[in-house]
């Protein structure tokens, strides 16, 4: 059966992949963030995971106020880079993994989560900063990949607990699935960081270390942390780390943590990274 061997969690912040792209990696004020990921890179390279499975937000460029879905499984076969206004990032297009997305769906909403179908859709940031940090900049993904976009951007996201149980139900998919794959799964976004208003620049450490605490040693209790309560401690944006709970229910009770990194600032953000493997 498929399997998820492992989790990688990160901060998905815009100008880092401006900065890879541009290779500003070693610059004074790049380095020290840059630094914090060539260990999980290593281990990603170790892990040589068959799919990935990479739970973002889309900021805009699938979808629009038009139409936003809570949970948007992609199906196709392949993800075209988007254009967020400056031209599109110089990295692989994105390749799917039909056969398995397809199984997660029937599963999942069997499961009752009524996920949204995707059959066409472009990959921003949100998605392609992760893939840079964990796999570098090849000529192609070195695995496929199946995106899982969550609404954190107009009011109301999905709670903690839907969330952790999202992820529940993505691992009962994957196991249940009948090919040997080797499976990873991605929570991207957050940490604390606000882009407006009077607060604009908001970062809070304690805030972001205590759910990263909770994240590998309580999950219960940093799903139960409620939506004012990241409005509040960790900005109108740290909302995306409901999105690593994502990522932490589809791992078993008891994980290991294999990697750790926290940066502050990256462009005006706290920038957080947890590598996950499970205990049982």
């Amino acid at each position: 059966m498929a399997r998820i061997v492992g989790a990688y969690a990160t901060s998905h912040v815009p100008a880092i992949g401006v900065a890879m792209d541009q290779g500003k990696t070693d610059e004074p004020y790049w380095q020290p963030v840059f630094a914090g990921y060539e260990a999980s890179r290593q281990w990603m390279e170790d892990l040589k995971p068959d799919v990935a499975i990479v739970v973002y937000n889309d900021h805009a460029t699938a979808f629009s106020l038009e139409l936003i879905p809570t949970f948007a499984l992609g199906c196709a076969e392949r993800f075209p880079i988007a254009d967020e206004g400056m031209g599109k990032r110089p990295v692989p297009e994105v390749v799917g993994h039909p056969d398995l997305a397809w199984h997660m769906a029937q599963s999942i909403i069997l499961d009752e989560f009524d996920l949204t179908i995707v059959n066409a859709m472009e990959v921003d940031h949100g998605l392609t900063v992760p893939l840079s940090l964990a796999f570098g900049q090849p000529d192609a993904w070195p695995c496929p990949v199946i995106p899982l976009a969550v609404n954190v951007v107009q009011y109301p996201p999905p709670t903690g607990h839907r969330c952790l149980n999202l992820g529940r139900a993505i691992r009962k998919a994957v196991e249940s699935f009948d090919d040997d794959l080797r499976v990873v799964i991605f929570g991207t976004g957050g940490m604390s960081h606000q882009l407006q208003a009077q607060r604009a620049g908001l970062i809070n450490p304690e805030f972001d270390n205590r759910f990263l605490d909770l994240l590998v040693d309580d999950p219960e209790a940093a799903a139960a942390i409620p939506h004012v309560e990241y409005l509040r401690e960790s900005g109108s944006e740290g909302i995306e780390l409901v999105m690593w709970l994502v990522m932490r229910g589809a791992l078993t009770p008891r994980v290991t943590e294999i990697h750790r990194h926290y940066h502050v600032p990256a462009s005006n953000t706290a920038v957080g990274h947890l590598v996950l493997e499970n205990q049982d």
